[in-house]
């Protein structure tokens, strides 16, 4: 269990970093499988299937185009053999609008080798997500 919060906390923090400081890849990498596949929900700006470190990268160029800022401000983690159910408290800053946003999103998180292998987050309001980020 150590080493997968370990390697949460660490790909957290690249995360943030990554999006608010337009930072480097290499950190988030170390904490992905190789056949790392995200699922996001489809009608987000960043949504769809991202398979592979490219492919989590290139979803991360996404949310840097769509966020300016992104702080966790609570993360709650229950832990179930490879499996991590994360809840996380964040603000984010749309770079279009500056709209702030404060939501929350839960996620599943599993791990195989000590490594991320799959990210499922789940919005609690994509709706408010679309408002944030667009002009209407």
């Amino acid at each position: 269990m150590t080493t997968t919060m370990s390697a949460l906390r660490r790909f957290f923090a690249a995360e943030a970093a990554y999006i608010t400081e337009g930072g480097d890849f290499t950190a988030m990498a170390a904490c992905l499988a190789p056949s790392v596949v995200m699922y996001q929900a489809s009608h987000l700006p960043y949504g769809g299937e991202w398979h592979g470190q490219d492919g989590i990268r290139r979803f991360m160029d996404a949310m840097s185009e769509t966020w300016l800022s992104l702080e966790f401000l609570e993360q709650r983690f229950v832990v179930d053999g490879d499996a991590v159910v994360i809840y996380n408290v964040g603000r984010m800053r749309a770079r279009a609008t500056g709209r702030v946003l404060d939501t929350s999103v839960m996620q599943l998180i599993t791990f195989r080798d000590g490594l991320i292998c799959e990210i499922r987050p789940f919005y609690l309001d994509t709706a408010a997500v679309m408002a944030a980020v667009t002009d209407t």
